[in-house]
């Protein structure tokens, strides 16, 4: 069993695992092997049953928590919520998180080299589904001895990778937390990712995916295709108290085409910090597994018939300003479960900051989280004592 741990509160390294299975994919391509980058946190206990893992979202990796320097800008993206004495605390669970293949950040994806040409994948990468995803992490489970998750986590592309572990393997985790999820993306969303891609695809120097080999990157396009994700991730709200139409280091306009209000400034600089930092063929890949999940499509729609092999306790928690998985969303998810008979808690929270509400501590929310997990590891000590209790009983023969 492995227990390899990282704390937290130090620097941390990012671990990898070859698979050298051949992965046939849902989209019919398959990869001769694969690697996963991954993180843990934490120590797995000596029963093993309290591990959790977390799916990362879009432009997420599994640099879920802990740091990789002093600088303070390499955090991982949930480290507030992720740690000792944190809702997800590290004290109690033995916390996983794996880059998904089609990714950028050390997982096989379209930068990492084609065995068969000795070249960049690029556009030669299979498209990815959140079926693959999860049965990738699955072989990361069996990796680390790991036979059944306490929970299995994620936040919006995240949430949805936690929903079809709940289908695919239900016997395999006990609780389910999908938070900022849908079942399936609905017109406007598969009409934003069109847009982001278009933006990527049309740039002269994304040369159709192969621009590696050209020493250049589609950069006018994956700045147009992150403005355009943040203005969806945010709610009109946050936007008008962070930005309103404050001018930018001036008191009247200019009347000319730089950036002159603040939110303008601000997409911009959005934009260009993530050209160093997020492969565009992984953001075609990981848009279009969003747009393509749908557990229901095999079950004429029927979302309750599609989730009727879960077992797992859930929570399902919603963003009253999150208007790109709105509440109504995660309440279809509720009401499937609740027709298939499970035990599932709903939490609608009220905030002001759209879709990224899911990666921020507000109160309401880290309550809601906290209060859940305390419930699993209580879990997972009384388990523990019935064990001893039963290990002390007389036996008899």
């Amino acid at each position: 069993m492995a227990t390899t741990t990282s704390d937290v509160n130090e620097l941390v390294e990012p671990q990898y695992v070859r698979f050298d299975e051949t992965l046939v994919l849902e989209s019919s391509g398959q990869l001769d092997g694969y690697t996963l980058a991954y993180e843990t946190y934490g120590k797995l206990n000596a029963r093993g049953d309290n591990a959790l893992l977390v799916c990362h979202a879009l432009s997420g990796d599994h640099h879920v928590a802990g740091r990789y320097d002093d600088s303070g800008k390499t955090n991982g993206w949930w480290h507030l919520l992720i740690g000792p004495d944190k809702p997800i605390d590290t004290n109690k669970f033995f916390v996983v998180c794996s880059n998904n293949i089609g990714g950028c950040h050390g997982s096989t994806g379209p930068s990492s080299i084609n065995p068969a040409t000795d070249k960049p994948y690029g556009t030669d990468f299979p498209l990815v589904t959140v079926k693959d995803w999860v049965y990738t992490q699955s072989k990361l489970s069996d990796h680390l001895g790991i036979k059944q998750w306490a929970a299995i986590i994620g936040g919006s592309l995240g949430g949805m990778q936690a929903m079809q572990w709940s289908i695919s393997y239900p016997e395999r985790l006990r609780h389910c937390i999908v938070i900022a999820s849908a079942a399936k993306l609905n017109a406007q969303n598969i009409g934003f990712n069109d847009v982001a891609r278009q933006a990527i695809r049309t740039d002269p120097d994304f040369h159709n995916g192969n621009y590696y080999q050209h020493h250049s990157a589609p950069s006018r396009g994956m700045r147009v295709a992150r403005m355009i994700g943040h203005i969806t991730y945010l709610s009109e709200e946050i936007m008008g108290q962070k930005f309103g139409r404050n001018l930018r280091k001036k008191a009247k306009f200019d009347y000319e085409f730089t950036p002159e209000f603040e939110v303008e400034s601000y997409l911009r600089y959005q934009g260009d910090a993530f050209i160093d930092k997020f492969d565009a063929n992984t953001y075609l890949l990981m848009t279009k597994a969003l747009d393509y999940y749908n557990p229901a499509a095999e079950t004429n729609d029927d979302l309750t018939k599609a989730l009727s092999p879960a077992t797992a306790d859930f929570l399902v928690v919603s963003f009253s300003s999150d208007w790109r998985f709105s509440p109504e969303r995660s309440r279809e998810i509720v009401r499937a479960l609740q027709s298939n008979k499970l035990n599932v808690s709903y939490a609608e929270v009220s905030a002001l900051n759209g879709h990224d509400s899911f990666l921020l501590n507000i109160d309401d929310y880290t309550r809601v989280m906290r209060s859940y997990l305390n419930r699993i590891a209580r879990e997972s000590d009384l388990n523990s004592q019935a064990k001893i209790t039963s290990m002390d009983e007389p036996q008899h023969v």
